[in-house]
């Protein structure tokens, strides 16, 4: 069935960028020991990379002589571990989850929705996650509506435009996972019809939710990988039947066993290419055009200190990096 031209067209600002634009620069710095957790890109081509440690947002403008802005100063709104970074153009809004687990240069503050101003970074709005969840990443609708993934309990939440609270929109026991971590980390939406979700823990299979033509959520489906795929910690919608992910080997040993992987989605099968690999936590990314933009966010000098390391170390480089994707 054909989509109307209408729905196409939200989608399409949903995603957040058209593949028209000339494309960035290969290689962008970010701020030194910003540790990156996650990646949007706006309808003009900018880059908005929220901070794990710095609890806040940095905004790269197009054009190849742009520096990163501090956008979302460091714990305004409550802002402490940045999670994922949602821009929502149609509102001028940035949406980002706010997590509390620790690392952080500012105060820690219960995990939350936060809303900023697209343009300014001025704090907008917080909305708490219910039964002391965590919020992870988050993922828009046509119609606007943002679902989150809850990291401690096996649910996707939703904000309604508008609402005031976010709700449970699927809770399943098939969205537990193992580990400390028993719920959710990434999340997309493909085509506007089914719901991508994936486990804190590593996995072989993608979570599938159907997205009812009346908002409502579908059954829960596993979608196997070929192979036990290394913690996906961000999902990207490239185009129909095709995901990017991005598996940061949070769990794993060794600091350059992350990759970025292009999934082909065959009914209840993954096919996996896997088009960057030896990299240091590439937590997320954004697609634009043929090109992935992704981060390392080097956690590992962070969590994985033991003592007699010393003190967190200084001048830590970051930088956002892209690579073609397949044409196939």
């Amino acid at each position: 069935m054909r989509r109307p031209a209408s729905l196409t067209a939200a989608l399409l600002l949903a995603l957040g960028a058209s593949s028209s634009m000339a494309a960035p620069a290969a290689t962008q710095a970010l701020p030194e020991d910003w540790y990156p957790e996650s990646v949007a890109i706006g309808p003009d081509g900018a880059f908005y990379v929220g901070s794990w440690r710095q609890g806040a947002v940095a905004r790269l403008k197009p054009g190849a002589a742009s520096k990163a802005e501090v956008l979302v100063k460091p714990g305004a709104n409550g802002l402490a571990s940045g999670q994922g970074v949602l821009v929502d153009a149609k509102h001028q809004a940035l949406w980002v989850c706010s997590g509390n687990s620790g690392f952080t240069t500012v105060p820690q503050t219960p995990s939350a929705l936060k809303r900023y101003d697209l343009a300014t970074g001025a704090p907008r709005a917080s909305h708490a996650m219910p039964d002391a969840g965590y919020c992870n990443d988050l993922a828009q609708d046509a119609r606007g509506n943002i679902y989150v993934t809850d990291s401690f309990h096996p649910r996707v939440l939703r904000l309604a435009p508008g609402a005031s609270a976010l709700t449970v929109w699927k809770e399943d026991p098939a969205l537990a996972g193992e580990g400390p971590y028993k719920g959710l980390n990434g999340i997309a939406i493909d085509g506007g019809r089914d719901v991508y979700v994936s486990l804190v823990a590593a996995s072989s299979h993608l979570l599938r939710i159907g997205l009812n033509a009346d908002g409502g959520a579908g059954e829960v489906m596993r979608i196997e990988a070929p192979r036990v795929m290394k913690n996906v910690d961000a999902i990207r919608a490239w185009k129909p039947g095709r995901l990017v992910l991005f598996e940061s080997n949070a769990f794993g040993e060794g600091p350059y066993g992350g990759q970025v992987t292009v999934a082909r989605i065959d009914g209840t099968k993954l096919g996996l290419h896997t088009v960057v690999a030896g990299l240091n936590d590439p937590s997320s990314g954004a697609v634009l055009g043929d090109r992935v933009y992704f981060i390392e966010s080097k956690y590992g000098l962070l969590t994985k200190r033991k003592d007699g390391d010393g003190p967190v170390p200084q001048g830590v480089p970051f930088d956002i990096q892209s690579h073609a994707l397949p044409r196939d």
